[in-house]
């Protein structure tokens, strides 16, 4: 073949990559406008968006909603909701503004859950995929860490773990997420069992690539859309399990949150049930706001429901 010749057939490869390229982005467009309409389309999904979002804008702007310290005694106490128009929510029982509480609760509240969420997911995750791509004595002995976790009562070993070290913020999250993970662990390593003889990964081998570099790029990206609902489902566990801490005292001194709202507020559950009602509402709402997300996107991102 002349130098010309191998010009002309490189240019024309070149043309021909670039017109299936096109072709690709063409056609990974409807397939966005496609799931974006989905999104929107579904009602349930919507809704706990918009309460979900509320929360996490008050969470984002509680210090400038409600600057200084919300645990700072300023008003009378016991103060019924709308008994003064400057604690629209009343007061507690130590004169501190309960809507302010309820604000930044929030912060505290989501925090935790997000982070206990990502922890337990990093781990579960590494686990569940080790176990379901590698197989053989690396699944069996995986799989028996994780029936040993799951053996122990969720919170009760959040319970030990927090008790062992200092309750704040950070030990709260790392115990709930210690204690979380054995279930995206069964998840992924389920989801890399089912992908790990595709043809797609049969082809990735025959390139030559790393196994890392198939779990990280060929098989987890098609393994997430159970993940991500397993996630949404995690925040608002981790939310409750932060909540049922905190009513037993066991729970930062300097955060407000909303179980210990509700855990401060029980002995004026007769003369004060406001107290209780407004932080129970409140962590009512948030996890049904993560529980409307998840079934939304199990609906959504369920391979039989495309178009």
């Amino acid at each position: 073949m002349t130098v010309q010749a191998e010009k002309l057939a490189g240019a024309s490869s070149t043309e021909d990559g670039r017109k299936l390229t096109d072709l690709g982005i063409r056609a990974a467009a409807p397939r966005k406008g496609r799931r974006l309409r989905a999104f929107l389309r579904n009602p349930t999904f919507v809704a706990g968006v918009v309460i979900l979002s509320f929360f996490v804008l008050l969470a984002l702007f509680a210090g400038v909603l409600f600057p200084g310290d919300p645990l700072d005694m300023v008003g009378p106490p016991v103060l019924w909701p709308g008994q003064d128009p400057e604690f629209p929510l009343g007061t507690d029982s130590l004169g501190r503004d309960v809507l302010a509480e309820l604000v930044h609760g929030a912060r505290a509240s989501l925090l935790v859950g997000l982070s206990a969420a990502a922890i337990g997911l990093a781990i579960g995750m590494v686990v569940g995929a080790s176990a379901g791509f590698f197989g053989g004595w690396v699944d069996t002995l995986l799989m028996r860490l994780v029936e040993l976790f799951q053996t122990t009562p969720t919170f009760l070993l959040v319970v030990v773990i927090v008790a062992i070290g200092e309750p704040n913020l950070q030990t709260i999250a790392l115990a709930i997420g210690l204690a979380s993970w054995p279930t995206v662990a069964r998840l992924v390593r389920a989801q890399f069992r089912s992908l790990r003889e595709s043809d797609f990964v049969m082809a990735a081998r025959s390139l030559g690539y790393s196994n890392l570099r198939i779990i990280a790029q060929e098989i987890l990206p098609n393994a997430l859309p159970p993940v991500v609902v397993a996630a949404s489902v995690m925040i608002a566990n981790a939310i409750l399990t932060e909540a049922g801490l905190s009513f037993l005292n066991m729970r930062d001194p300097n955060l407000v949150s909303w179980g210990g709202m509700i855990g401060a507020g029980r002995d004026l559950l007769r003369t004060a049930w406001f107290l209780t009602a407004l932080p129970g509402v409140a962590i009512a709402a948030a996890v049904l706001s993560l529980n409307l997300v998840g079934d939304g996107l199990n609906e959504i991102l369920n391979p039989r429901s495309d178009p």
